[in-house]
């Protein structure tokens, strides 16, 4: 299995890149985020790779860092979800974007990329709310720049009341953009509680 590839850009398209490594050209297809980050047509370029081996193919993906081809896996294991349509959410929403519309249920977001309809969109909310904690670093599920002190003591403290340190995030992450960057610990905890009990 391909899983990194280092070399010069071939040829550009609009949805695939040709990276030749030492004379051999493979076909990448890459979200338009992706392909924006590549460099210009002769310069060297690395690729983090999925690939998918079928019976009458071999297809491999490209992503621009291992965070992003993390969510081209997870996003497959939504029932519905292909590579395209997991392409096209990735060349739609950032991961950071696409943990914060997770994190918050925000299903108009997750309508956004193309071939995500509301039930679709409705249906990755739900069964990715769990699992996206694994693909992000800690705190990444905060809207606010960096993890403050107040919101790492929030969620510390309903993970002590019980709830799972992925519900606790996903809480403090929604409230925590209300109540605004200076919002104190025992407010993001009544917020996260009245926010967990809905």
């Amino acid at each position: 299995m391909i899983a990194k590839l280092t070399g010069l850009v071939d040829s550009l398209g609009e949805d695939w890149a040709v990276i030749d490594v030492n004379g051999v050209g493979y076909l990448v297809y890459c979200g338009a985020k992706t392909l924006s980050r590549l460099p210009r047509i002769g310069e060297a370029a690395r690729l983090f790779i999925e690939t998918h081996v079928r019976e009458d193919h071999i297809h491999l993906f490209g992503f621009a860092d291992e965070e992003e081809r993390a969510w081209f896996r997870l996003l497959q294991t939504v029932q519905g979800v292909g590579a395209k349509v997991a392409l096209a959410i990735l060349s739609t929403l950032a991961p950071q974007e696409l943990s914060q519309a997770i994190a918050s249920g925000d299903k108009a977001m997750l309508s956004r990329p193309a071939g995500v309809g509301a039930k679709l969109a409705a249906r990755l909310a739900v069964e990715l709310k769990d699992k996206a904690v694994g693909v992000l670093p800690a705190g990444a599920f905060v809207p606010a720049e960096g993890v403050g002190a107040a919101v790492e003591d929030a969620i510390s403290a309903l993970v002590n009341l019980g709830y799972r340190r992925a519900e606790a995030q996903m809480a403090v992450a929604k409230v925590s953009g209300a109540l605004g960057a200076d919002a104190k610990t025992p407010a993001l905890i009544r917020a996260g509680l009245q926010e967990l009990g809905r």
